[in-house]
């Protein structure tokens, strides 16, 4: 599968492509956020959530590990640094199979757990202040969604 790049040169620019994207999610739809810290992961999600129709203040749920948010779709939004053993049975599978977009922060801790077909998006927090947004489509329907936004 290819893979696609998004370069942001501000945070708002990063909000806006999450809400272009949000407006092609589907129930179902699975997430997965890696990069730097301070590359825009929960800014990411901030716009992912405005572009779902959720007015709650979205923030990171690093000592909840889920937070759930209404809007358009569910969103649930995980964050697993916290996470001390990578196969501990939480339930995520509930979510990813969901009625909602599940939307996970560092999801290479919980590799085996999440489902083979998502949308991995790496976030880089390049030198000159941009963040460069990199896509790897896991399955068709992520393929196909990765060509209608980029």
């Amino acid at each position: 599968m290819a893979s696609y790049q998004f370069i942001s040169k501000q945070p708002e620019e990063t909000k806006d492509f999450a809400k272009r994207l949000a407006g092609l999610l589907q129930a179902g739809d699975v997430i997965a956020l890696e990069g730097d810290l301070g590359a825009g992961k929960t800014t990411f999600t901030k716009g992912l959530a405005e572009g779902l129709g959720i007015t709650r203040n979205v923030n990171s749920p690093t000592f909840t590990i889920i937070k759930e948010y209404q809007g358009r779709l569910p969103l649930y939004h995980m964050d697993v640094y916290r996470v001390e053993d990578a196969f501990e049975d939480l339930g995520f599978e509930e979510y990813f199979e969901g009625n909602g977009v599940t939307v996970v922060e560092w999801a290479h801790l919980i590799e085996a757990q999440l489902p083979e077909e998502l949308l991995l998006l790496q976030l880089y927090l390049d030198e000159n202040g941009a963040r460069r947004i990199v896509a790897e489509p896991k399955g068709n329907r992520y393929e196909e969604l990765c060509k209608e936004i980029f």
